[in-house]
């Protein structure tokens, strides 16, 4: 599910005009399959022909489309460490590796230890289990429901691993060039001790070669929902801090940055209140 367009999927049909397209022009096509089991998910429910395929098959297709994929196995394959990448070019695949074992360590391994490896591999397979993904799709749509019902504006529908606030219709008064998002996400923290992370102009703003700022399309704030961490009183915190958000925020003030790196800023950048 694409992390930047609201956790929304991507449709088996969209998928294999991409790679029509990319086998076209000569373009290597490659899958970001960090959340294949939650697209796959919403695949069966919602695209016509996948009704009766199980969510394993489901991802199997879309990984033959394409020419190789990344993962950060953080995501779909359930572990705190690592993640792969997977090609069907033998000659690429063997430049990488050399590459691999400059960098990290030999393929066979590459970095991480065999007990991260075997949490991959088993995590692969438990992601697919019909059961796991209806209560984990099922909980964030709780929450993103609660919030919808208590008039905070979110994207709808609700994606698989994260709920997101539209910070731009949240707090209307705060401009782009003071990052709303950043605002609300700081408010959260503060007030609830809520963790969350803004994915708007903070992100994806930039600026013109005249020092013009070039907002993002969306100001938005993700609430992502750790796997098998939280149970449903969680969930109902989560929705009580927005309650308490809820009144007063007309007084909340934006953000300006006081320094930020030259790339990647969202991971760095200082702030101050404007």
């Amino acid at each position: 599910t694409n992390n930047s367009g609201g956790g929304q999927p991507v449709s088996m049909e969209n998928a294999r005009q991409i790679a029509e397209i990319a086998g076209e022009k000569g373009i290597l096509f490659v899958l970001d399959a960090c959340r294949i089991a939650e697209n796959a998910y919403f695949i069966k429910q919602r695209e016509a022909g996948f009704e009766d395929k199980t969510y394993r098959e489901i991802a199997q297709e879309m990984f033959r489309l394409a020419d190789g994929a990344i993962m950060s196995a953080k995501k779909d394959a359930l572990v705190n460490m690592g993640g792969f990448l997977a090609l069907k070019d033998l000659d690429l695949a063997l430049q990488c590796r050399t590459s691999l074992i400059i960098t990290e360590g030999y393929s066979t391994y590459g970095g991480l230890s065999g007990r991260d490896m075997e949490a991959i591999a088993i995590g692969l397979r438990e992601v697919f289990d019909p059961h796991y993904l209806e209560y984990r799709i099922r909980s964030t749509t709780y929450v993103g429901d609660k919030l919808h019902e208590m008039g905070v504006p979110i994207i709808r529908p609700v994606g698989g691993h994260a709920v997101y606030i539209d910070a731009k219709s949240f707090y209307p008064h705060i401009p782009p060039e003071q990052f709303p998002g950043q605002a609300l996400a700081c408010k959260l923290y503060e007030v609830a001790g809520i963790r969350a992370c803004e994915i708007g102009s903070v992100m994806f703003g930039h600026y013109e070669e005249d020092g013009t700022f070039v907002p993002a399309a969306m100001e938005l704030v993700r609430l992502a929902i750790p796997r098998r961490v939280y149970t449903q009183s969680h969930m109902d915190y989560v929705t009580e801090a927005f309650r308490e958000l809820l009144d007063g925020r007309e007084k909340v003030k934006g953000f300006r940055i006081t320094y930020e790196p030259p790339f990647l800023r969202h991971f760095t950048a200082h702030f101050e209140h404007v």
